[in-house]
C-alpha cells in the first residue's frame, strides 16, 4: 500500500508565503515524476508544477516566478514553496506521484489553501 501524506496548508494573507510537502511512503520501487496539481472551487483540477527524477521542472504560467517546486530523493518527499501568493491561488493542493515498474499514479488527499485578507 502507498501513502502520499500532504502538510503545509492553511489561511494566508496576499502577497504571504507557504511551503506545502508531500511524503511518499509504503511499498514503492521507484518514484519518477512528482506534481502538484490544484483544484478551486468551480474549476477543473490544473497542473501547477512538476518535477522529473534528474530535476528539470515545469510550471503553469500563472505561477512561474513565484513557485519552486523541489524534491528531497532520500526522503520521497516533494515540496511547493509559494510566494507573493494571490487570490486566485486559493484551491486544494494535490501532490501526485508517478512510480515505476510497474506503472502507478497516486494522488494526495488535498489540502486547502486559502488566499485572503
Amino acid at each position: 500500500q502507498v501513502h502520499l501524506v500532504e502538510s503545509g496548508g492553511g489561511l494566508v494573507q496576499p502577497g504571504g508565503s507557504l511551503r506545502l510537502s508531500c511524503t511518499v511512503s509504503g511499498r514503492i520501487s521507484s518514484i519518477g515524476h512528482m506534481a502538484w496539481h490544484r483544484q478551486a472551487p468551480g474549476k477543473e483540477r490544473e497542473l501547477v508544477a512538476v518535477i522529473v527524477s534528474t530535476g528539470n521542472t515545469h510550471y503553469a504560467e500563472s505561477v512561474k516566478d513565484r513557485f519552486t517546486i523541489s524534491r528531497d530523493n532520500a526522503k520521497n518527499t516533494v515540496y511547493l514553496q509559494m510566494n507573493s501568493l494571490k487570490v486566485e491561488d486559493t484551491a486544494v493542493y494535490y501532490c501526485y506521484v508517478y512510480t515505476f515498474p510497474p506503472a502507478r499514479d497516486y494522488w494526495g488527499q488535498g489540502t486547502q489553501v486559502t488566499v485572503s485578507s
